[in-house]
């Protein structure tokens, strides 16, 4: 079995606490917190048989590694996802639903960032994240704690070649759309209904020169205002939620 990782927040361990409960090993709390999201959220635990450990807010700092802990944390055995980009986008064609729909970061270190982007990626319904694991921040407790518990329903591959693995996606005749500002054509004029990758670089610096190469076209987001760009995990709500709403109104 493997290791139990740490959890903290009320949003992650709730969503952990809902989806999976079985998996939680033990939850620390702040007993000298008594409002009502901790009471709802006790009586939530208590509900589900989890084991309750009284600390304080210092042992759970520790635990958790920061102090933006409220009162709360938990150590979890990790959930089964598929194992693999392949895997999951087999699982994909074999089931016949949706056209996959995947969240491709390059670039993105910020373990906020890349939580929010979860969150984003978790509620517009994609399938899955990508980045490489040399220009990425990989999944730790601030990350799940942003994410608000979409760390634990969007897989996250950290890819070894970024250009390769979306030459595989285009071999899956899998749309590989990247963002520029000086892209011509705007996002509102592509087409996302079918199977489609969104690339998006980090802040500031965007794709790299390889990655933007191999997308198969590129699009920008208007912008209205004096500022130039959006946060990364903004753009990647923009992005996806326009394909959200291009496949629903199909």
């Amino acid at each position: 079995m493997s290791s139990p990782k740490v959890l903290f927040g009320f949003h992650a361990v709730g969503v952990r606490l809902k989806t999976a409960p079985e998996s939680i090993v033990e939850v620390y709390y702040e007993p000298t917190r008594r409002d009502a999201r901790m009471r709802q959220f006790l009586e939530r635990a208590r509900a589900a048989g989890v084991r309750l450990i009284e600390a304080d807010g210092l042992r759970i700092a520790r635990l958790a590694g920061t102090q933006g802990h409220q009162g709360v944390a938990a150590r979890v055995q990790p959930l089964a996802q598929a194992r693999s980009l392949d895997d999951l986008l087999d699982g994909l064609e074999a089931a016949g639903g949706a056209p996959p729909l995947l969240l491709v970061l390059d670039g993105v270190t910020d373990p906020h960032n890349l939580g929010a982007c979860l969150r984003v990626a978790d509620g517009a319904g994609a399938h899955a994240v990508i980045a490489p694991k040399d220009h990425a921040v990989g999944i730790n407790a601030t990350v799940a704690k942003v994410a608000s518990g979409a760390a634990e329903t969007v897989p996250y591959f950290m890819v070894t070649n970024l250009a390769r693995t979306l030459g595989e996606l285009k071999e899956r005749a899998i749309w590989v759309l990247g963002t520029s500002d000086d892209a011509p054509q705007s996002l509102y004029q592509a087409d996302l209904r079918g199977p489609t990758a969104l690339v998006l670089g980090a802040e500031g610096q965007g794709m790299r020169q390889l990655t933007r190469k191999t997308c198969d076209a590129l699009v920008h987001i208007p912008m209205r205002g004096a500022v130039e760009s959006l946060n990364v995990s903004v753009a990647s709500g923009v992005c996806l939620y326009e394909a959200l709403r291009q496949r629903s109104a199909s």
